[in-house]
């Protein structure tokens, strides 16, 4: 397995892929029971992968407190990343839910008891409540860090225009900064190319993409009858009832080029876009196919194919700035004569 420097606000190593935990326990009745959850987390290991997404609500706690028993005899050799907002308790109070500073002060400590350790390598708030003020959130992460209990901030699920104002705001008044962002990012959700993936890459910030395979639906198991998260747990994934197809139609054409599997070319195509895919694995078979995306290198030609296939609209102000018309209007019928930068519109 490959390794890369996490965005650039950081020096952290990490492994190109990292190891969603999510359905790692049984708690929620869906999920990993704990000696195959162990294979897959030795699996990964011996593959060369270092780097845990967790969350204290996965599984009520028990992704966490398996993560804590697998790295207590070498903790420092991974880097552990949680997060706080929705709580490990089934039926929590008022208080320990959100993003409120109290929250997220009650949730890192009952996060380092169950990991075993003295310390968490990235601290994310996992969903915007749509209520604390982002300056609450940024120096609370600030105030963690400065008491050694976290290393690195950042937000998971948040618009772009919070993430930004926060990291703004952690640079001026010399907070730990803002450097990751977790989003979710497949073929099949392509929504965060619109202000966030724009955003991460202005701030060089570090991106991680949960469910890379949609759920499953990217390897094309289910049109062979197979069942999975999709179909377990589908009020979990938004476009499981969505029209796929054409876009399953192109991953596997483009699959068959290359003698590889569906679910591989689509792990591939996020790694192509500089987001580091997690995996989120339910069985060590599954895992093992994950990571053997390493090995694919898509052509220039397939990465646009497979855009193509899957291109939402921009919306605006993006298709506008990008129209012919407002080209023209702002460089004067000129504007084949400049080389632009990559990221200009005009």
């Amino acid at each position: 397995m490959r390794y890369k420097i996490l965005g650039e606000r950081t020096g952290l190593k990490v492994s190109e892929f990292a190891l969603g935990t999510g359905m790692l326990g049984m708690q929620y009745g869906y999920g990993t029971p704990r000696e195959e959850a162990l294979r897959i987390l030795s699996g990964y290991v011996e593959a060369g992968g270092n780097l845990f997404d967790v969350s204290d609500a996965y599984q009520g706690g028990e992704s966490e407190s398996l993560i804590g028993d697998f790295v207590s005899s070498n903790r420092n050799d991974f880097v552990i990343a949680t997060k706080y907002t929705r709580s490990a308790k089934s039926k929590p109070a008022l208080g320990v839910l959100g993003n409120s500073r109290k929250a997220m002060v009650q949730s890192v400590e009952d996060s380092l008891t169950r990991l075993k350790t003295d310390h968490i390598d990235i601290y994310l708030a996992h969903i915007d409540d749509g209520v604390t003020p982002i300056e609450e959130i940024a120096r609370g992460f600030d105030d963690l860090a400065r008491a050694g209990k976290i290393l690195y901030a950042g937000f998971s699920s948040f618009p772009a225009w919070r993430v930004s104002t926060a990291a703004t705001i952690a640079n001026l008044r010399s907070w730990v900064p803002i450097s990751v962002v977790e989003v979710e990012y497949s073929l099949l959700q392509r929504a965060s190319e619109r202000e966030i993936l724009p955003m991460t890459e202005a701030f060089g910030l570090g991106v991680l993409g949960y469910s890379p395979l949609a759920a499953g639906i990217l390897t094309a198991k289910y049109r062979r009858g197979e069942t999975g998260r999709a179909t377990e747990l589908k009020g979990s994934v938004p476009f499981a009832d969505a029209d796929n197809e054409s876009v399953l139609d192109m991953l596997v054409s483009v699959a068959d080029e290359i003698g590889t599997t569906p679910g591989r070319v689509a792990i591939a195509w996020v790694i192509s876009k500089k987001v580091l895919p997690i995996l989120g694995a339910k069985t060590l078979s599954q895992l093992e196919e994950n990571i053997a995306a390493s090995s694919i290198t898509l052509s220039p030609d397939q990465i646009w194919r497979l855009d193509e296939s899957s291109a939402i609209p921009l919306g605006y102000p993006h298709e506008m700035l990008a129209s012919e018309g407002v080209r023209n209007m702002l460089t004067g019928n000129r504007h084949q004569l400049i080389d632009y930068p990559a990221k200009v519109v005009l």
